[in-house]
């Protein structure tokens, strides 16, 4: 993937922003889950098993009646709460170690209802189950919840970004197919001088060929436009033979801008053309009219390729050894703003169409 367009999608707040806080949930999960869990310590007795209430409520008994300590008997009291009446009635029922006066004392000291001790019941035995730390089960992380969890999100995130990238993409994202398919180039783009060639019941060659070519065919045609605000425009195409056999490749992109800021302001483009047959790639600067007369600016392009001056309707040829490309400006407009007049463009719309050198 084009590292610039990675760049420019993550100075972008509408996908940076949701995508950091759908990682962030993620991550956050994990570590909460699965690396560092949570821990509950110092809990309440009120929070406790039944069995271990009733075993807390004997030792305090137990303890203050004891040493006589009224500190110790009010305080297990108070933090068993609303389950300290239900479990002095079991204490009652099941003393154990506890003599009736401990009990009885105890209940003074609390202000405990000193009702009738509910009759005795035989305790069921439960079955033995393994020991459990009741803390590590309940740190121990859900990996199937989690799992889930961490696949909802990855899928939000993945329709979030899809969502952004595909809204934003410039409307001139799929201005590179064939003229076979019948693409055309932006909706603001003037083809009134082109009417007829593509009206249906007429139909008309895009190129006029060579007179020694005038029965063969382009082996590729290519239709590329720049609109402003495209940075990171840089076309390139493959170029097969009908056979299938891969000869080579040509493209567009960005050579020269002027001025500083966003977007860049274009003043040059390059046409490239490179042939598997040749050691070379072969290269034309389409230039404005103010970037052509400027002299250090044609000095500095020149030692890329030829220079071409932007026309409308402009063709100029670039060959290699097997390969022959005719480009040609269908339309074009300058920009206006902070810049010398006639120096960057707002829209560039080119035909590139390639034969092989044997007709």
């Amino acid at each position: 993937m084009d590292s610039e367009k990675i760049k420019s999608w993550l100075k972008d707040f509408r996908i940076t922003l949701p995508v950091g806080v759908i990682v962030g949930l993620i991550l956050g999960l994990v570590i909460g889950w699965g690396i560092w869990p949570v821990q509950w310590t110092d809990l309440a007795p009120y929070h406790l098993r039944p069995d271990l209430r009733e075993d807390y409520l004997r030792m305090s008994i137990f303890t203050s009646t004891s040493t006589g300590n009224t500190n110790i008997a009010e305080k297990a009291w108070s933090e068993l709460g609303d389950t300290a009446q239900d479990t002095l009635q079991v204490v009652r029922n099941q003393p154990q170690y506890l003599s009736e006066a401990q009990i009885t004392s105890f209940m003074v000291l609390v202000g405990a209802d000193m009702g009738e001790v509910l009759p005795e019941v035989e305790p069921v035995v439960p079955e033995p189950e393994p020991e459990v730390d009741p803390l590590d089960e309940a740190a121990r992380p859900n990996w199937l919840l989690l799992g889930s969890l961490c696949l909802v999100l990855l899928f939000v995130a993945g329709g979030v970004v899809i969502f952004y990238v595909v809204r934003t993409k410039p409307s001139g994202g799929d201005r590179y197919e064939t003229l076979d398919q019948h693409t055309m180039p932006d909706d603001d783009v003037n083809f009134e001088e082109d009417a007829m060639r593509y009206a249906p019941q007429e139909p008309q060659p895009v190129y006029a060929p060579r007179p020694q070519e005038a029965q063969a065919l382009p082996v590729a045609q290519f239709m590329t436009t720049y609109m402003v605000g495209d940075d990171l425009y840089d076309d390139s195409y493959s170029i097969d033979a009908p056979t299938g056999e891969f000869l080579g490749e040509c493209g567009v992109g960005i050579s020269e801008t002027v001025g500083v800021g966003e977007p860049k302001r274009v003043t040059a483009f390059e046409v490239w053309l490179f042939d598997k047959n040749d050691i070379q790639t072969v290269t034309k600067v389409v230039m404005s009219e103010h970037a052509y007369e400027d002299d250090k600016l044609r000095m500095r392009l020149e030692s890329k390729g030829e220079l071409v001056l932007a026309e409308p309707g402009k063709q100029f040829l670039l060959e290699t050894e097997t390969l022959q490309l005719e480009a040609r400006i269908i339309d074009m407009d300058y920009g206006e703003g902070a810049a010398p007049d006639l120096s960057f463009f707002e829209r560039l719309t080119m035909e590139l169409a390639i034969w092989p050198k044997e007709v």
